[in-house]
């Protein structure tokens, strides 16, 4: 409120305080001091819808959401042995001499932080890269997904450090001693197979460690996968799939590797444990492996989060000083995404600055962690102060609003099946079932008879060049009479193949025109409530078209009893058909049709009135703008020396003009065309059981 005030003093905010009416309403309803919980929480929607974008954008922060799960997490410290140690030694010493030769060389510095980094993941797969280096055969993918944030190094930084390439290289391949974190993960793994839920995912930035880890475990007899930035969409899915069955089934898979692209795309909420053989540095990467399982789905009361993290490294370092203060552990990161981006910025700055002894490197995370990271703990405590101070906890209950808003249960997967299925039976006859299956995935079966009359209707579809179409047309037309199909999300993100009915489908298209044509529907139903009492009422369904400047449609429900009314829309999600079907005599009828007239004559001024204010104000707010950009146009069309200059700028006013006048001669046009048409849809007669007598 307070916000609104000082906006609304300010020469902008008092001209949209004059012209904008959302605006007004808004303004007049926070003066008001009987506001309700659900007042306070719409008014924030409408408060954001004002902004320009809000049509076509919308942000909701995993925070906003609320926690799933319990986040748990286990600190595995891998200690190295000594002539790793030596290795990890041999490799800075290697990196200072390189920067006291090259100091300025950006490249060089950004692909020796790379190697330090793989150093710290995985001993053993910094031979290959090292090999991959000195070869020029690095691969661009996958120096991408090693949280890199510079391009590929150049042919003359390779050439300028060759022979210490070569000699780190030398010393790796002398390794002879037992892979420790290798063996931790192994533990790991073993302990998880004993559960009921064995699943396990393990998460690398770097290429060659996946690799390892994936021929090591294979070679120990766990069933594992693997997914990278260039693992084919259709091999993703597949090991997903293969990756959520159950243990005793053929082709399950107990462990998955991934990388962080390996990972986007597919939710994994049916596992419960994830492994960080190495971390990023960047606190939001680490959130989006994290959130692969903690997420909406997740069965269990908490998930189990193990960061494997070797003792004297820099990793070890940014981990206990940093990311284990910044809370991604515990909990979903919230709305200080800016802080979290110059924290990563820093961590980055600090650990690549090779001119810092250990001890000044410590101390400047120390600074980090007492100031930008101690800001966002601050700020989300703040939040959450501020939920408290409106009594309400505005995030769940925003989410939950914006959801059934969001929604409609006749558009759900189950009302769509149902739709689908009644259009097949009126069409190719109730004999015989057309869709196939129990589960989410399901048969479309239709013989070639049955193909060529949906064909017929689905050429009475207005035209659209999309692949679903092409795709539906081209079934109908084949011969194959098997079509997999999907109403449910998720198992279409699974099942790629598989044509997914929703509502834009043409299938589903085809079915609302043909049932939609029939007459209006009549029915007796029964449900159950405890809110409205035991009794028999009669009811009618109306579809009003909103026209104008928002276009719009909506299902009015009306009936005779007012105890019944703010009920009647649920009531009828769950009923089913009455035994006894009865017909509404014409008297009540003709109650119904007064009682809607009434409402729809009401809704209909107030839309009308709301058209020609919003028409006024989007008019002025254009106005101003057109005449700024005229007035620019001509400024520069007076300053141009060339004449092909002032005909392209004189061009520019014309166009810009005619773009003008056409844009209200639409805003006209839409206050006039501003108007609600209603048609009956349904109507029947509701026995409603179990209420008060």
């Amino acid at each position: 409120r307070q916000a609104l005030k000082q906006a609304a003093a300010t020469p902008w905010g008092q001209s949209i305080l004059r012209d904008n009416p959302d605006f007004k309403r808004i303004q007049t309803q926070l003066s008001s001091d009987s506001m309700t919980n659900s007042d306070r929480v719409q008014l924030i929607t409408d408060i954001e819808a004002q902004h320009t974008f809000s049509g076509i954008l919308n942000r909701t922060r995993r925070r906003d959401i609320g926690e799933f799960t319990i986040r748990r997490a286990d600190t595995v410290k891998v200690e190295l042995t000594p002539d790793q140690e030596q290795i990890h030694e041999t490799v800075l010493e290697t990196q200072a001499e390189i920067f006291r030769k090259l100091h300025g060389d950006l490249n060089v510095k950004f692909m020796m932080t790379t190697i330090r980094r793989q150093l710290a993941s995985c001993l053993y797969g910094l031979e290959p890269l090292l090999e991959e280096i000195l070869s020029r055969h690095l691969d661009r993918l996958a120096w991408s997904e090693a949280d890199s944030t510079e391009s590929m190094p150049k042919e003359e930084s390779l050439s300028r450090i060759q022979d210490q390439i070569e000699t780190i290289l030398e010393n790796v391949r002398t390794i002879t001693s037992p892979d420790r974190k290798l063996e931790a993960l192994r533990e790991i793994i073993r302990e998880r197979q004993s559960r009921p839920n064995n699943k396990l995912m393990v998460f690398s930035s770097f290429r060659h460690t996946l690799t390892y880890l994936y021929k090591n475990l294979m070679s120990d007899g766990f069933r594992v996968g693997m997914v990278h930035g260039g693992t084919p969409d259709d091999e993703r899915v597949d090991l997903r799939n293969r990756f959520e069955r159950s243990a005793e089934e053929t082709g399950s898979l107990d462990v998955m590797l991934f990388s962080e692209v390996g990972c986007e795309g597919l939710d994994y909420q049916f596992c419960d444990c994830i492994v960080n053989y190495d971390l990023p540095w960047n606190p939001m990467r680490i959130e989006q492996r994290i959130g692969r399982i903690d997420r909406k789905g997740q069965q269990s009361e908490h998930v189990t989060i193990f960061n494997l993290i070797t003792p004297g490294t820099i990793d070890a370092d940014i981990y206990e000083r940093c990311l284990l203060r910044i809370g991604v552990f515990e909990s979903a990161l919230g709305g200080s995404e800016e802080i979290l981006g110059d924290i990563t910025t820093e961590l980055r700055e600090i650990a690549e600055n090779y001119d810092l002894t250990e001890q000044e490197r410590r101390t400047k995370l120390q600074q980090l962690e007492d100031n930008q990271i101690r800001l966002i703990q601050e700020t989300e405590l703040l939040e959450d102060q501020q939920l408290e101070l409106f009594g309400i906890r505005l995030p769940d209950d925003r989410m939950e609003t914006e959801v059934k808003n969001a929604s409609s249960f006749w558009l759900s997967p189950e009302s769509i099946q149902r739709l689908v299925t009644l259009y097949l039976q009126r069409r190719l006859g109730a004999e015989q079932e057309y869709i196939l299956g129990d589960s989410f995935l399901k048969t479309l079966r239709l013989r070639a008879t049955a193909r060529a009359t949906l064909l017929g209707d689905f050429h009475e579809l207005p035209r659209e060049r999309s692949t679903v179409h092409r795709d539906w047309e081209n079934w109908l037309k084949g011969g194959e009479q098997h079509l997999a199909i999907t109403f449910e999300a998720d198992s279409a993100t699974q099942n790629l193949k598989a044509a997914f009915l929703m509502p834009i489908h043409p299938l589903v298209k085809q079915a609302a025109r043909v049932l939609g044509t029939e007459r209006n529907v009549v029915t007796t139903l029964k449900a159950q409530s405890d809110d409205v009492p035991t009794g028999r009422y009669d009811f009618a369904i109306y579809r009003w078209q909103f026209h104008g400047i928002k276009e719009d449609m909506v299902l009015k429900p009306i009936t005779t009893s007012e105890v019944l009314t703010p009920h009647l829309s649920r009531l009828l999600e769950g009923a089913v058909d009455s035994s006894v079907q009865d017909a509404i005599s014409p008297s009540r009828q003709d109650e119904l049709e007064t009682l809607h007239h009434q409402q729809w004559d009401n809704e209909r001024e107030e839309h009308r009135q709301r058209a020609e204010a919003l028409a006024a104000y989007r008019s002025e707010s254009l106005t101003k703008s057109h005449r700024a950009r005229i007035a620019l146009l001509q400024e520069q069309l007076r300053q141009a020396t060339s004449e092909n200059i002032r005909r392209m700028k004189q061009s520019q006013i014309d166009s810009a003009e005619a773009d003008y006048n056409r844009r209200i001669r639409e805003l006209n046009g839409a206050i006039e065309r501003a108007e609600i048409t209603a048609k009956p849809v349904a109507y029947g007669i509701l026995d409603v059981e179990g209420g008060p007598q």
